[in-house]
């Protein structure tokens, strides 16, 4: 079981950094869906692991991550411009 916690916490971190890294080179914007879900995703993965492992600010940290993710996947998929920020590239 311990094996596979790491595995994730790992994940996790892999996916938060390459959506900052994603970010900081103009490969994707911040209000992008692949950047939030990244985000979302990285954020369960490491919550896991820091509960799991007893990291309590750590898996705060990740509780709000999760939360800002989850917030502007909801601003996104309700913005009345949604289909035309998707398509912008620069």
């Amino acid at each position: 079981m311990e094996l596979w916690i790491d595995i994730l916490g790992w994940a996790g971190a892999l996916a938060v950094l390459l959506a900052y890294g994603l970010v900081s080179n103009h490969k994707v914007k911040g209000d992008s869906q692949i950047y939030q879900w990244l985000n979302l995703a990285g954020g369960i993965f490491l919550l896991i692991n820091t509960i799991y492992f007893g990291a309590i600010p750590s898996a705060f940290v990740n509780v709000v991550w999760i939360g800002i993710a989850v917030v502007a996947l909801i601003k996104i998929w309700t913005s009345p411009f949604r289909g035309r920020r998707e398509q912008k590239t620069d």
